[in-house]
This record gives C-alpha cells, structure tokens and sequence, in this order.
C-alpha cells in the first residue's frame, strides 16, 4: 500500500480560497462594492452612467440603482448589494449609507484581523456595539406626526438634496407631504396608492399632484364626450366582447339571411350588456378587459366615456380614489357599485391623450405627474420621489425622526467610544472600530464636498463635546451648523436600518474562512484572487 496518496474529494477544475485569503478576497470585493458608490453620497454626491450591452442608459446617484445597473457576479459583493436592496425595501432610503457603511465595517475589521484578533470575536464586538447603537439612536431622536408639515418637507427636501430633482424641491416636497397625507387612513399608509405617471415634456416645475387618478390611456371611441362632470364610475372586470365558446365549434351557414340574424344576434347582445350598463346610470367605464367595436358605438351614443384593458393596479387605485366597487358580472350590476368623481376628462400630454379623474370626495389614492425634458432627467426625479415619499412615510409611520448632515454618526460615534471604554477583553477593540466606522459618513460627506475631513471632523466634534448635539456639515459653505435649525432631517429608520444590514452582512462576511468554487461554465467569475486584479472585479 502507498502512503500519502493523494485524496480528490472536489470535483476536477474546483478552486478553494481558505482561512486569511478567503477572508481578504471577501472583504476586498465589499470594500470595491463600496468604494464605487461612496462618491454619490450626499449633497454634493457624483452621478454615475451606466451602460448596458443594448447601449441603454442610466444616470443616477441613488446607491441601489447603480449595483442593480452594474449586474455583479461575486459572490461576497452580491451580499453587499442585498443590503441595499433591503434599506429600499424597508425605507426606501440611505441605501448608499448602508453599502458604505458595511464596506467601513469590514475595511476596519481586516486591521483587527492582522492584529491576530479571532472573527468571532470582532462579530460579537460588532453585534454589541449594534445594539447599543439602536439604543443611542432611539434616544436620541426626536418626535414626528403626520401634522407636523413643516418637519415632513424638511425630511422630503432633505432626501431630494443632491438629486436631480433639488432644483424644484421646494415644490415637490410639498406635493409628497400632500400625497402622504391624503393617502394615509387607520390602516397607516400605503405607499401602493401613490400612482406616479411620467411624460418628457414642460420642466420639473410642471410637475403636479392630482388629487385622483391620471391615467396614460385614451378614450375608446371618438365620439365619446371628452370631459363630463359629477362622473358616475363604473369598474369593470370583464369584456364587453362575444365570448369564444370554450370547445372547437363550427357555425355553418347556408344562405345570407342567417348571416344576417347570427350578426344581429351579437349586436343584440352586446347592446344589452351596453343597456345594463347605462340602466344603472353610470357615465364612466373603465374596463380592464376589452370592449368591442359594436359596444364601443352603443357607449358613445348613451354618451358613455370609456377606458378598456386598464391595468389591475390602476383599477385597486381607481378603486380607492373614487368609492367604486369591482364589477366582475354585469348580472350582478346596480348603482351601489358606482364610485363617484367631480370631474373625468382626456387632455393631451405632449403627443399622447391621457385620462383624468378628478375632485373626487377624499381619495384615498392619488398621482404625482412628473414632467421634464429628457427621460433620464425624468427618471432621477422619479426616485428623488421615490425616496422622499419612503422618508416621509417612515417617519410618520415610527414616529421619530433625527437630524442630518452627519451630525447624528459623529454623536452616535463619541457615544459609542464610550460604550466600548466601559467593556473589557478584545470585544472592546471591535467596539472602537465599529465607533470608527460610524464616522465614515460624515467623513465621506466632506471629501465629496472638496472639504478637508479632518478639520471637519474635529469641529464638529469640538461641538458634539459642548453638547451642541444637532451639529452637523453644510456642505454649501463649508462650516459646521445646527442641522435641525437648517431643515436637514431624516427619518430614525434610516440610521437603524443601515446599521441593522451593514453589522449582519459584515458578520456574514467575517465569518467565512473557506471558498470552495465548483467548476462551471466558462462564463463563471474567477474567485478573486487568483489570476484577477482588483480592476477586473466589478
């Protein structure tokens, strides 16, 4: 027998990264994730084009958007990219603070480990430090209800700042602060009754909100009136066509005048349904299925509007703004199922005729219209939005709020420091270094603004130490201000959510000594590492 044979248990071709490698190769790839939108944070924050292999264009600087757009393979950045995915699911902001975060995180993590410190160790340090973090936060913030407007378009300019949009925040803060509390009922709010509807065209100060339904559809037939008052609406959920028999048939023919009486007897049909329809005195249809010429002729001449194959999200929104029910059966019809609207007119936008549904009696479901001049300015100031509609919800939803511009990390951070001097044994070490990554913001904030980081960091720690806690960075002159009193204000879930996601993927990430990469295709990414540079990996 031979011995020190040679045991195979992966299969041929298989790679396997192990112990301090492993761990460096993950980090790197986090850290580069990070690196690449750290430069979109903030006021002053760098857009970024992406291009795709169809030559498609995006410019954005909003965090999720760009790793989406970048489509990255490796595994460990693929956990990066999750977080943000998560802050957007969960708040709808602070995406790029989290990924930025995260990358800190475990950039400050790789120095503990050269110290020879034991990844379990940094994971518990972090873990402590994380709820203690959640604990500073909430004790630190401030109370917020939907009645305090002025503080809502405060949180609303203040996720716009930096954005496309900043140049209109004004108005449109004021449009989303509107949104949400037209929306918001004693279920809470919904931000799915929100409708947004483009079109390039005008500017961004065009933009409106409309207190109902705009939808991107034209009435069915052209003599059909275009604008009619104290609307009675009808929601419909099937087709005003002939049906198709559900098996094969063979209708056969024999002379004209059966023809004759097979067509009449369709149209006789279809104006039935046309009759039903005007009998319970609606004015209105929309209809999510088709309707067919025949019917289509009978709506006009009752002076009908009608609207077909509306999308399913448009008709539940249709639904909340005007009290109408969903029709299923035109058996079943009466004018109980009616919803009511002050005015339903089509007006052209640019090239195109668009549906409005108006003055309606508190609707529960409204449309924020936004213009501008190009699709991609359009698009941003859709997730400017976005954005702010997500902040303002979270605030009113938890009901807290804290001030911005970094002031609430670097607090957050000297807090910390003395959370971490209070513990003993080598967790304090991962404490301090998660204090130290906390400041990764504020720092980031200043070196986009062309600022030195170091003399902002001191001032606004000399400030921090005189209890003027609300301090933060003005990035537009350069100095340290009271960030409450200038109006930059964000939701608390902001902050807890991205330590929430950032200390888990970085405890995910330490925690792994062992890549193991099976052979596959030939378009399989390498492991990092191994006959790949740095460059190469996004």
């Amino acid at each position: 027998m031979t011995e020190n044979q040679p045991i195979y248990v992966l299969s041929e071709g298989s790679k396997r990264t192990v112990g301090k490698e492993a761990q460096r190769n993950n980090i790197l790839a986090a850290k580069l994730v990070a690196e690449t939108v750290r430069t979109t944070l903030g006021p002053k924050g760098m857009d970024k084009m992406l291009v795709d292999g169809t030559n498609d264009v995006v410019i954005t600087n909003d965090g999720v958007t760009i790793l989406e757009e970048m489509k990255i393979e490796h595994p460990a950045a693929k956990m990066i990219v999750e977080v943000a995915k998560t802050q957007e699911s969960e708040v709808g902001d602070g995406t790029t603070t989290a990924v930025v975060l995260a990358g800190e995180l475990l950039k400050n993590a790789e120095k503990l480990l050269d110290e020879n410190i034991h990844p379990t160790i940094i994971s518990k340090g972090y873990r402590l430090a994380a709820k203690k973090s959640h604990q500073i936060l909430d004790s630190i913030s401030k109370e917020v209800t939907i009645n305090d407007e002025l503080i809502l378009k405060n949180i609303a300019k203040t996720a716009m700042t930096g954005k496309g949009a900043e140049a209109s925040k004004s108005k449109l803060s004021e449009i989303c602060v509107k949104a949400i509390r037209q929306i918001s009922d004693e279920n809470g709010i919904d931000l799915d009754n929100i409708k947004i509807e483009k079109k390039v065209g005008g500017g961004v100060d065009d933009s409106e909100l409309i207190e109902g339904i705009l939808l991107d559809k034209e009435k069915v037939h052209s003599s059909m009136p275009s604008k009619l008052s104290d609307a009675k609406v009808l929601l419909l959920d099937s087709p005003l066509e002939i049906k198709d028999t559900e098996i094969d048939a063979k209708i056969q023919i024999t002379d004209p005048s059966q023809l004759k009486s097979f067509i009449d007897q369709e149209e006789m049909i279809l104006k039935d349904m046309v009759d039903q329809i005007n009998n319970c005195g609606a004015t209105v249809l929309f209809c999510q299925k088709g309707i067919d010429d025949m019917a289509q002729h009978f709506l006009s001449r009752y002076g009908i509007y009608a609207v077909r194959r509306v999308k399913h999200s448009d008709m539940k929104k249709l639904q909340r703004a005007t009290g109408a029910k969903i029709v299923n059966n035109l058996k079943d019809l009466s004018g109980e199922d009616l919803g009511a609207a002050g005015l339903v007119k089509e007006k052209k936008q640019g090239d195109e005729d668009m549906t409005y549904v108006t003055e309606c009696n508190n609707p529960k479901s409204v449309t924020i219209f936004i213009r501008g001049g190009t699709d991609h300015f359009i698009d941003e100031v859709e997730r400017a939005i976005k954005d702010s509609l997500g902040d303002i919800a979270s605030a009113v939803t938890d009901g807290k709020v804290v001030s911005g511009a970094g002031s609430t990390e670097t607090l957050l951070s000297k807090k910390l420091r003395e959370f971490a001097n209070s513990m003993s044994g080598r967790e304090q070490l991962a404490a301090l270094a998660f204090a130290d990554s906390i400041e990764i913001i504020p720092k980031t904030l200043a070196e986009n603004a062309g600022l030195d980081p170091i003399d902002i960091l001191t001032d606004l720690k000399s400030k921090h130490d005189a209890g003027q806690n609300d301090f933060g960075i003005d990035v537009f002159t350069g100095k340290v201000k009271n960030s409450w009193e200038e109006g930059v204000i964000e939701p608390l879930k902001v902050k807890t959510q991205a330590i929430k996601s950032a200390s888990e993927v970085t405890d995910l990430i330490l925690r792994i000594d062992d890549i193991i990469a099976s052979k596959g295709d030939n378009n399989q990414p390498p492991i990092p590492g191994q006959g790949m540079s740095p460059d190469m990996m996004m």
